[in-house]
């Protein structure tokens, strides 16, 4: 994951620590987040794989399933887990979110709700605090 190139986003460890990652993920194109930069903190259990690792962002996002307290994603639930997922596909799905947020499976309730009586709305205020805030 360090040394082979990634479309769509970067991989570093923080403090040189494995089970510590530092990604950044840009916003795709087409989405309220293209042209974003967006740092997630990654930190993975001693018990990696069969456990999956802790997300959370560490930039500020106008999300219905992320906030800087963590990100609502299946793939993450330690319900559903598998060990055999590759952490390319893990943030691949991810980037996929920000492309297809989810607001029917809200994290912060008030935007999956504005999303779905005011998409309009939800999109400028995605791309404004893109602008703000990932830029």
């Amino acid at each position: 994951m360090l040394s082979k190139p990634h479309d769509g986003f970067t991989v570093a460890l923080k403090d040189g620590n494995i089970l510590h990652w530092i990604c950044t993920i840009t916003g795709p194109a087409g989405s309220p987040y293209e042209g974003g930069k967006f740092v997630f903190d990654f930190d993975f259990p001693s018990d990696y794989p069969f456990k999956p690792p802790k997300v959370k962002p560490l930039t500020k996002i106008y999300h219905p399933n992320m906030n800087l307290d963590g990100i609502c994603i299946n793939v993450l639930d330690p319900k559903t887990w598998r060990p055999q997922l590759k952490m390319e596909n893990v943030l691949n799905d991810i980037r996929q979110l920000l492309a297809t947020p989810e607001p029917d499976h809200p994290l912060e309730v008030e935007i999956g709700e504005q999303m779905g009586k005011d998409l309009a709305a939800f999109k400028r205020t995605a791309a404004e605090w893109t602008a703000k805030f990932a830029k």
